[in-house]
């Protein structure tokens, strides 16, 4: 388990299905023990999961639930700022950082005829180097 501010990501690995779920089972029990006891509580409206899938790997529809309260499933999401999708390619990733560069990129075509060299180079590290960094 990892814990960020307000985030909580959770990998459970195993070779066959009913691991999985007997894993997942215990692990949301024991999560909702810790968030109970610290007074946080598991927003299941905002939860998903990711299944990871590779070429080899088995094919299987889980429905994560615990007391009711099912879990979403989801092709990507974003951890720490890198958007993660379910066959671990970088592309996802990449079309929401060429968006990002490319809205970057018309804002300085667009003051450029107006801002001096200098003033074009502070807005070049602060706004796209912090994109890509």
């Amino acid at each position: 388990m990892t814990l960020y501010v307000n985030n909580t990501s959770i990998i459970v690995t195993s070779s066959n299905l009913e691991n999985v779920e007997t894993k997942i089972d215990k692990i949301f029990g024991d999560i909702n023990n810790w968030f109970k006891v610290n007074q946080l509580t598991l927003n299941y409206n905002k939860s998903n999961y990711l299944q990871f899938n590779t070429k080899n790997s088995w094919d299987c529809e889980l429905k994560p639930n615990y007391q009711g309260n099912c879990i979403k499933s989801s092709s990507n999401t974003k951890f720490l700022g890198l958007t993660i999708d379910d066959s671990l390619s970088w592309k996802a990733h990449i079309d929401q950082m060429m968006s990002k560069l490319n809205t970057a990129c018309f804002v300085i075509r667009t003051i450029q005829a107006i801002m001096s060299l200098e003033t074009l180079r502070m807005v070049h590290f602060a706004y796209i180097r912090s994109i890509i960094s």
